[in-house]
């Protein structure tokens, strides 16, 4: 095997997982932003800023 088929295969492996892990983050805040019971983040326009974040 050549050593650059290696590396491309690793890069495109990479790229694969970024591209999941992405699509995932997005369902996740999607489903956030549409359950009216969530905790509102302190960036909202009517939250307070001082208020414990949403996410921790």
């Amino acid at each position: 095997m050549e050593s650059g088929f290696i590396v491309i295969v690793l890069a495109l492996f990479t790229l694969m997982a970024f591209i999941v892990v992405a699509i995932v983050s997005k369902k996740k805040t999607q489903a956030r932003m549409d359950d009216p019971s969530a905790t509102k983040s302190t960036l909202a326009k009517d939250k307070s800023s001082t208020g414990k974040p949403a996410d921790v």
